[in-house]
């Protein structure tokens, strides 16, 4: 899996963060969502398709490896 973010629909919610902290964080400063791991391990996806459908400005972006949508 791939994970892309527009951090600019961000709304710093944290719903990402409280999904999956092994892949995502927040800035410190704005409360913007920081990626820490672009391309998790297979037993983080559920906690990753969780974090992604639960961002409410949908801005957390899924592929499979072999670059097509999740």
């Amino acid at each position: 899996m791939k994970v892309t973010l527009d951090p600019e629909r961000c709304v710093g919610a944290g719903h990402c963060v409280l999904s999956a902290p092994d892949v995502f964080d927040q800035d410190e400063g704005d409360g913007v969502v920081l990626l820490l791991d672009p391309e998790p391990a297979a037993s983080l996806a559920d906690a990753v398709h969780e974090a992604a459908d639960l961002c409410p400005a949908q801005a957390i972006f899924l592929a499979a490896s072999d670059g097509r949508t999740t």
